[in-house]
């Protein structure tokens, strides 16, 4: 009787996502951190330093990101043939 190969975990002890995800998974990581920079980025410029500072910005955030997910979903394809016209071929 063989037993099965053990599955190969991630940091947060999940078993990890197949191969064909990969570009799903890079544009929600890409998405997260995006709009977690610039949505601090800009709520502290707009109000600066204050006690409801951290409250709005993570409104901010979630409301960046659920416009930006989609639109790098959509505009990441384009994105990749723009380049490739852009630059040359390895």
């Amino acid at each position: 009787m063989t037993t099965p190969p053990p599955t190969r975990k991630t940091f947060l002890g999940l078993p990890r996502i197949p191969a064909r995800y990969a570009p799903f998974v890079m544009q929600l990581l890409l998405s997260l951190l995006m709009t977690f920079v610039v949505s601090l980025i800009s709520t502290l410029r707009a109000l600066g330093p204050s006690p409801d500072f951290v409250r709005l910005w993570f409104g901010a955030w979630g409301l960046s990101w659920l416009v930006g997910f989609p639109t790098l979903v959509v505009v990441m394809p384009i994105v990749r043939r723009m380049t490739a016209a852009l630059t040359e071929a390895p």
